[in-house]
């Protein structure tokens, strides 16, 4: 098991929030880079929900910014779908 990564992010009202690195990726193409982390929230059906932000670097900081197009929605979705499925042996 390997150890968890932890990333501090300062949310919409300014606090400072330590939550988990479940991926990080970028398209080759565009350059973009995504993070996916949770903060280890379950919903209704008691799955855990995660959330994707793409990452804007400029003077050595970086920050989180929304997906805003649905192609990239969609990309990413198709990463996620990827990642889901069971590895074969």
């Amino acid at each position: 098991m390997k150890d968890k990564q932890i990333m501090s992010i300062v949310n919409e009202n300014g606090e400072t929030e330590e939550v988990e690195v479940v991926l990080a990726f970028e398209f080759k193409d565009n350059k973009k880079e995504y993070v996916v982390y949770t903060k280890n929230e379950k919903d209704e059906n008691g799955n855990v929900t995660v959330y994707v932000s793409n990452v804007e670097r400029s003077d050595g900081e970086a920050r989180l910014m929304g997906v805003e197009s649905e192609e990239e929605w969609s990309r990413i979705k198709d990463v996620l779908r990827e990642l889901s499925k069971p590895e074969s042996n």
